[in-house]
């Protein structure tokens, strides 16, 4: 049976909540270059559990975000309302599968990963941590903020090396990325990958880590975000009415059960 604990995210309207910057301290301090090496060794074998999507979104249903000042209902209702806002925009099929799936990588909370972990916004590690990430004053206690080579511009990277040469902070959206990325568009597999990375595609950060594979992923990323963060309502979604249509979506990309 799955166990579900509540996990934290970020704060979209930048109030200073203590919850929040409690959060983000731990994220800052302890995401380093070892530490995301060392999380991908553990996780990215995904050899943990055999589970479908509806197992996984059941466990969803559970995780309330109690730190993101938006919205007070449950994931799988966040899952609903970004899907249901991309399709009554008429986007691609993929692109309304990939906003009912994108936030399923939080079944890390599920296998124990603290909050820390598994939500917030996402960054490379590696190389110098760039002002726009929130709360940039946190990065003081990482040991990477001081390394004489992770603390310079480029770090272990070179210029416009790509984002699928760079390492990010370890979360949900990698994680996920790796479940599914295979079964999906190149767009929305880039989207699941990065749609946490706020300082790229909303502070436009990092450019000189991208390639132009990259400049044609932040124009998806910046279109999808507008669904993610604003579709968030304290209705509920007809889920019951809805979900026939949704088992049909998922059929058609992914298989009966996925590997985690």
């Amino acid at each position: 049976m799955l166990t579900t604990v509540r996990a934290g995210l970020r704060d979209f309207d930048g109030t200073e909540r203590s919850s929040v910057r409690a959060l983000y301290r731990d994220n800052h301090a302890l995401q380093t270059l070892e530490c995301v090496r060392e999380k991908r060794r553990e996780f990215l074998a995904l050899d943990r559990s055999r589970v479908s999507v509806w197992a996984a979104l059941e466990a969803l249903d559970e995780i309330v975000d109690e730190s993101d000042p938006d919205l007070a209902r449950s994931q799988l209702d966040h899952a609903i309302q970004t899907a249901e806002a991309i399709r009554a925009a008429g986007e691609p099929r993929w692109l309304i599968l990939t906003g009912f799936i994108h936030d399923l990588g939080k079944m890390l909370c599920v296998f124990g990963e603290p909050q820390w972990a598994v939500v917030g916004d996402t960054f490379p590690v590696g190389c110098r941590f760039d002002e726009r990430i929130v709360y940039p004053e946190l990065f003081a206690a990482n040991p990477d903020a001081a390394h004489p080579l992770y603390s310079t511009r480029l770090g272990i990277y070179h210029e416009h090396c790509g984002l699928d040469q760079v390492l990010m902070s370890w979360g949900h959206d990698e994680y996920l990325y790796h479940v599914v990325g295979r079964h999906l568009p190149g767009p929305g597999a880039a989207i699941i990958r990065y749609h946490s990375f706020y300082a790229a595609h909303h502070e436009r950060a990092y450019d000189y880590l991208m390639d132009a594979v990259d400049a044609e992923r932040m124009a998806w990323l910046r279109r999808f975000s507008a669904y993610d963060l604003y579709s968030k309502s304290e209705r509920p979604p007809d889920w019951p009415g809805l979900r026939g249509y949704y088992e049909e979506l998922v059929a058609e990309f992914l298989p009966e059960n996925l590997m985690w």
